[in-house]
């Protein structure tokens, strides 16, 4: 079993804190007080940030158990660099604002690479056995 140092355990506080305030900064009062009314694709954009702002209060106390939202974050940042940026730059329409977006991205998931605790990660999320169907129901229970 791997333990994971206390130190670690403040850095993923200090992570989950910092999405939950700078995102749900940024997303709630978007979503509470819009300018005008908000299209569907940028509600849905701001709607998953507030929540995933509010999920990550549950990462102060629950640091470990809450990796997967970092994941999350990793992940879609990682793909938009693939399928947004990329494409962008290779076509020339790269711009100022693109800049500041890709920046916006790329600090987080550096961070995020940093204080995941990767050992822990690779016992618990890929060495361990997958539940079985029963198990799960009958926890869910």
């Amino acid at each position: 079993m791997i333990t994971v140092s206390t130190r670690r355990l403040l850095a993923l506080r200090i992570v989950y804190l910092l999405n939950f305030v700078g995102l749900g900064a940024m997303a709630w009062p978007a979503l509470l007080r819009p300018d005008e009314p908000l299209g569907l694709v940028e509600g849905a954009a701001f709607s998953f940030w507030a929540a995933f702002s509010l999920l990550t209060a549950l990462g102060l106390r629950y640091p470990l158990r809450m990796l997967p939202l970092l994941f999350i974050q990793m992940a879609y940042k990682i793909v938009w660099f693939a399928a947004v940026a990329y494409p962008l730059w290779g076509t020339n329409q790269w711009n100022a604002g693109s800049t500041r977006l890709a920046w916006n991205f790329a600090i987080p998931v550096f961070i995020d690479l940093l204080v995941i605790p990767w050992s822990y990660v690779r016992d618990q999320f890929i060495r361990q056995p997958a539940e079985r169907s029963n198990e799960v129901a009958r926890h869910a229970a």
